[in-house]
């Protein structure tokens, strides 16, 4: 078997190869394809497909010189006329073995593989710039010292009265520091003794401590004066 679809048979095992117009679509349109490759009886629509495909992609677009038979048979299928290779330095070394069997028509494909593979070693080794801190964001609060917020909370407790907070200033009254008036207040026991009836001497109501019905200052049922 050839060279070339011999890697192409190992990058589908290694799921580094996209066969097929939809899977080769997808991966161009995510920017993951590479290189896309199409085979050379592939139709006109094919090709026109490909070559916008690559340009939205923004990867390498070659025409292999394999049918779409021989490109399907080597991939495990009848017949494949778009492939698409997800792995750069794999994409590279393709294009470096179409080029060496036909230098004329690959030699410039290969260059410009080779570049993309320095540049992409390139960004790999110089660190990433971070972004620039906005004012007010991402800037770590001063720590207050612990003698501060110590010296401060005494103050608090020295200037407030015991089990009483502050009022703020001109929130005073005219009766602030007068004591309230207790009239028209009384006591739970207060009140439930003045709903009781009295028990005192000349009471009117039943149940006193004298007899029943009998008042004072007067004659009562039982025999009086």
């Amino acid at each position: 078997m050839n060279p070339v679809l011999s890697m192409l048979g190992l990058a589908l095992r290694g799921g580094r190869l996209a066969v097929g117009d939809e899977p080769a679509a997808l991966a161009a349109r995510a920017g993951e394809c590479r290189l896309l490759l199409t085979a050379s009886d592939a139709g006109g629509s094919v090709l026109r497909h490909a070559e916008h495909l690559a340009e939205a992609g923004h990867c390498l677009w070659l025409t292999i010189p394999f049918s779409k038979a021989e490109l399907g048979g080597a991939l495990g299928r009848g017949t494949a006329a778009v492939a698409a290779v997800t792995d750069l330095g794999l994409a590279a070394a393709v294009v470096k073995r179409l080029a060496a069997l036909d230098p004329d028509a690959y030699g410039e494909a290969a260059e410009r593989m080779e570049l993309k593979v320095r540049r992409a070693a390139e960004r790999k080794k110089t660190p990433r710039r971070k972004p620039p801190e906005t004012a007010g964001r991402n800037r770590p609060r001063p720590a207050r010292p612990p003698e501060g917020r110590g010296k401060r909370s005494e103050e608090r407790r020295k200037d407030s009265p015991p089990g009483r907070s502050q009022r703020p200033p001109g929130k005073e009254g005219p009766d602030r520091g007068k004591p309230r008036a207790a009239e028209g207040r009384f006591s739970r026991k207060q009140t439930e003794n003045r709903s009781r009836p009295s028990d005192r001497r000349g009471s009117s109501f039943h149940g006193s401590g004298r007899g029943p019905g009998r008042r004072s200052g007067g004659p009562g049922r039982g025999g009086g004066r």
